[in-house]
Formats: structure tokens, sequence, C-alpha cells
């Protein structure tokens, strides 16, 4: 097989089909793909169209088997096709596919997940992320009477106009558009500031307070890769924006349920100064289909409709094959298959750190539960600007010799890895056999496979 840090299979006939599927799937799909990241511009090479999964196994439309390290972003948290989860949602689907009615799987999770998470007293389905971040954001400005949101560089919380924001010219400046198509006077009521920095924090709300609606983070950022909030920043958060008059939404679409039973709230919570005001979560609690959620007091969530003046609704939203395959998810996670997610997530980390210093390869590695993140520099990650700091070029060698390989990893040199419960020995063996190849490829020195 050739040199992994020359040639990958992206170059190679074993990639013939997925190569095929993307140059037509350029003329019918803006790049090809229906979320950027997939399109692998980042690191390179022929996108992979993978034609079926099973436990900790995705295989290519080629024939290709890969150890799988993105678990749909999450939510395979039991591994693909889990018996488990595929009876509920067979059952779920015999019985009928949407009804655009009240239905008892949307109650028995929305009950599972208020179980869960201690402060939540009320949750409402919706089918994505991006919907529970934008509900929860409306809500918000609803019950405060107030336009303007605090969200921090480098956390993402789905495409919604006024979160898609970059940061102004002064640390309470108000943002600019992140993205083509946003308007500045959207934008304009956003102010970015940098993660995990409290003065910053502190001279908005002084500046700005009587406007601010609400404060937006995730609850342990991983869309700039995996930076854990520093000791008392959450405390902080809960505090000013209390002393402002403000809500505080913790975004939970990635950690929820993932990081613990409860999520990042049950990894650090309860906080001395009070749970955040509302949650939005997603991805775990799907099981792999379109689901998200937010929640938090009766009182604030009794202003939604029918009830309250702050409208929000969705055709698909608490649709029962979905919440369905999101109950049999959350009730297949036990504490044992916590356990063994942090056993395999310690494992893979340990051996990439050992390669990479081995390769001498600069590079940080970062935890939020079980999930974590390989930076390529040296040094703690605590914020967008440090994470930017790396070195995205040995980040897309190192990844495409694990897909060579056999192992797939995110392909974005800033996103988190995950693993499974069903992630077993065979794959932790795959996965351990190729970051040693993969390292010397990281740093330029090649190596044969």
């Amino acid at each position: 097989m050739a040199s992994s840090s020359t040639t990958s299979r992206s170059t190679s006939a074993s990639t013939a089909r997925s190569a095929a599927l993307m140059e037509h799937a350029r003329t019918v799909t803006p790049g090809g793909v229906n979320s950027p990241v997939r399109a692998f511009r980042a690191v390179g090479g022929t996108p992979r169209f993978i034609a079926s999964a099973q436990g900790p196994w995705l295989t290519d439309v080629d024939g290709n088997r890969y150890v799988d390290l993105i678990c749909s972003w999450g939510p395979m948290i039991l591994g693909h096709r889990h018996p488990d989860v595929l009876a509920a949602v067979g059952a779920a689907a015999e019985r009928g596919f949407s009804f655009g009615t009240p239905s008892e799987n949307e109650v028995a999770l929305a009950t599972e997940i208020v179980g869960r998470v201690e402060p939540l007293e009320q949750v409402r389905l919706v089918s994505s992320g991006t919907e529970a971040t934008m509900s929860a954001l409306r809500l918000a400005r609803g019950a405060t009477g107030r336009s303007k949101v605090v969200k921090f560089a480098g956390c993402y919380h789905g495409h919604v106009d006024a979160l898609l924001a970059s940061a102004g010219s002064g640390l309470a400046t108000f943002a600019l558009p992140g993205s083509a198509g946003v308007p500045a006077s959207s934008a304009g009521e956003t102010i970015v500031l940098p993660y995990n920095d409290v003065a910053a924090l502190e001279a908005a709300f002084a500046e700005h307070g009587e406007e601010i609606a609400c404060l937006i983070t995730e609850a342990s950022p991983g869309n700039m890769g995996v930076v854990p909030p520093a000791p008392g920043f959450t405390q902080a958060l809960r505090r000013i924006t209390r002393e402002h008059g403000a809500l505080l939404i913790s975004d939970e679409v990635m950690t929820g349920f993932r990081c613990s039973a409860s999520g990042w709230y049950g990894v650090e919570g309860p906080y001395d100064e009070g749970a955040p005001d509302l949650f939005t979560f997603g991805k775990v609690m799907g099981g792999g289909f379109p689901a998200a959620a937010f929640g938090g007091r009766a009182e604030l969530m009794g202003l939604l409709s029918p009830d309250g003046p702050v409208y929000q609704a969705g055709t698909l939203s608490g649709n029962p094959v979905a919440t369905a395959a999101g109950l049999a998810t959350l009730r297949g996670c036990t504490p044992q298959v916590y356990d063994h997610l942090d056993r395999v997530a310690h494992t893979f980390a340990d051996a990439a750190h050992d390669a990479l210093s081995a390769a001498g390869v600069p590079h940080t590695v970062q935890w939020a539960g079980s999930m974590f993140s390989v930076f390529f520099r040296e040094g703690e990650v605590r914020a967008y600007d440090d994470a930017k700091d790396q070195d995205t070029e040995a980040f897309s060698r190192f990844f495409q010799a694990m897909l060579d390989q056999g192992v797939h990893l995110p392909p974005s040199a800033f996103e988190a890895w995950f693993v499974s419960a069903s992630h077993d020995d065979e794959a932790v063996e795959a996965v351990l056999a190729a970051l040693p190849i993969a390292a010397r490829a990281a740093s330029g020195s090649g190596g044969t496979i």
C-alpha cells in the first residue's frame, strides 16, 4: 500500500464509487454535500459515501470498512443499528410514520429528559439543534423584552442568523455577519466575546446589560475542538447574567447525555450560583434521528404558545419514530455504557498522545466527559484563538493516514472525537495499530502501511 504521508485511498481505485458519487452530487447539491464539513475541504481527498454501518464500523460504497470515530457527530452513543433501538424504531414505524397529532412517544421522551436533568421542569421537542437554539433565543427575548444576545467566539449553536456572527473590533462591541446572507442588523444584535474570559464578559454586561436578553454558551464547547470551561467560569456566567436580568442558555446539543446521563450539567453541576435558565439538546436524544429539544423552568416554558405569547411550532416535532429511537437510546445509556465510553476514549487518547510524542508532533489532548480532541499544537486551549493556532496541515496528514488504515476520524481539526458502547476489542486494536503510522505521517517523516 502507498506511503501514508503522500498518497491516500482518495487517489486510488478503492474510492472510485465514492469519487463518482461526489462528482455527480456536485451537479445536484451545492458542494456535493448537505452539511459543509462532509466535503473534506479541510483535509483534502474524496469524502467517503457510506453505504451501511454496524456497531463501531462504517462500510463505504466501495466496500471499504472503517472504525467510526465520528458516530454521526455524537448521536450513535450505543453504536450503529443497536438492536434495542432498531426494534423500537421498527415497532414505531409499523404503527405509522407521522401523525400531526400528539402521541405517547413524545410524552415518554420528554419525561425521560426532564427526569435526567434536575433543573428542567418542561421541554418542548423540535427536529434539530438549530431549531432548538433558535427557539430558546426567541423565548429568552420574549421573556425579557430585550433583543441583544451574548455568545462566545468558537461556540457553534446552529445556523441561526443572530448566532452566525464573528467578533467585532473590541471586547464589548457588536458582532459582524459571520456568513453571507446574514443581515448586519441581525449580527448587530449579538455581542461575541472570547471564551473563558470573565473580564470581557463583565465589560460587555457593564456597557450593554440592560439591553441583553440572554447569554448562550455551549455547556462545554466541542465545535472549536473540546475546550471545557475553566474552573468557575460557568458560575461566573450565572452570576453576571442574573445581576443584569438576562437569561443563561446552556447549549447541550453536543454534550447532552453524551458526557454523562445528565449531560455536562451532570459533570459540573449543580452550581452554587444556580442552574441555567434554559437548556438545548439534540444528537444523543434522537438516537440518530432528527430530534432535539429545549427546556427550562415551567414558568418560563409557559410563555410558549399555546399557553403564552411566544410562538413556536413544527410539523414533525415529536415525530413518533424519532422519539422511539431517542427513548430507546437514552434508556440504553446505562452506567456501564458510560464506564465503557470513558475507558475506550482514554485508551485512544493515551495512545494518540504516545504516538504523537514518539513522532515529535506538538499536540494537546482536551476532554469533556468521554469527548476529546487532539489539537496539533503545544499548550492548553482556552479559547478560539488558541484553537486556531494549530498545525492543520499536520492534522490533514494524520487524518488521511488514519483513513488509509481504516479509521474514520472527524474530517476537521476543530472537532471532537466520539466513541460508542460498541467499540469492541477488534475496533480498539485497529485504532491502536493505525496511530503510530499516522503520527509519523503527521510529522512529515512518512511511513509505510
